[in-house]
């Protein structure tokens, strides 16, 4: 059997007693980060054998558990917080397993994402968990520009560093929508920011901890007709002194809709 086991993402009381028995009962723990997780184990007095299971080492270790698995042994996987298989490269031994007929089984517990989404206040019916962009620019634009048009709630990770940006990067692809900003979640610390994007940018200014960031989803209504009165806006703005990304900007804010959508209006009024 290959568990999933659930650890906490900042409060050590969110630990359950189903995993506690879980990890105390296996044959063996694979953890992200050994360290971090020994610190966790020696709290709760588990003394389960440990093995390093990151992103750079996943293929080499899913050779050395999966022989394991398969003669009747127990292993379980824990990510450094919250669910394994999360953005996390627990997901590949998941696959392995599941391909070489070995039962897979969660240990539900804390998650960071559904925890920041539920105390978001903005749609919880629908939602999408997009996690963490690709690193290359171009990509993460590509990324945001496909997902501008979800309705649903859509779910980030960032890292405090890059959370500036990733708020510009975010108005300008989905315009000045309203979020969340979840940070340090179940620690001391706990914090919700909330409001537009654009305002959200301007609370941050030295981002510190760990957080998760909920955009409520794009509305049904996209810019067709009449293109003329964005074209008019953009002009009007451009007259005041604004150069023309500065204009489509301001205009994509006024009509609360992305960047992209201003500029493939005036494309579109330009080629009529």
């Amino acid at each position: 059997m290959l568990y999933l086991v659930a650890t906490p993402i900042g409060n050590l009381e969110d630990m359950t007693f189903r995993a506690i028995r879980v990890l105390r009962e296996a044959d063996l723990i694979a953890a992200e980060d050994t360290r971090r997780t020994r610190k966790l184990l020696t709290h709760f007095d588990i003394h389960t054998p440990l093995i390093r299971f990151d992103e750079n080492c996943s293929a080499a270790v899913a050779e050395k558990i999966l022989p394991r698995l398969i003669a009747g042994e127990t292993v379980a996987v824990v990510s450094d917080a919250g669910l394994p298989a999360i953005s996390d490269p627990g997901a590949d031994l998941v696959r392995v397993a599941i391909d070489a007929g070995v039962a897979v089984c969660p240990v539900p517990g804390a998650n960071a994402a559904l925890s920041a989404l539920i105390c978001s206040g903005l749609d919880t019916s629908r939602f999408m968990f997009a996690g963490f962009l690709p690193r290359a620019k171009k990509n993460r634009r590509d990324l945001l520009q496909r997902l501008s048009t979800i309705t649903a709630t859509i779910i980030f990770y960032e890292a405090p560093h890059r959370l500036k940006n990733f708020l510009a990067e975010l108005v300008d692809a989905f315009g000045d929508r309203r979020a969340v900003l979840a940070r340090e979640l179940t620690k001391l610390h706990e914090e919700f920011l909330r409001g537009t994007l654009s305002e959200l940018a301007e609370k941050i200014s030295e981002p510190r901890g760990e957080f998760v960031i909920v955009v409520e989803g794009a509305t049904s209504i996209k810019i067709s007709e009449p293109t003329e009165d964005i074209a008019t806006v953009v002009e009007k703005f451009i007259a005041d002194g604004l150069d023309k990304k500065s204009a489509m900007r301001e205009a994509a804010k006024l009509f609360n809709v992305s960047r992209r959508e201003i500029y493939n209006a005036l494309i579109r009024e330009e080629t009529q």
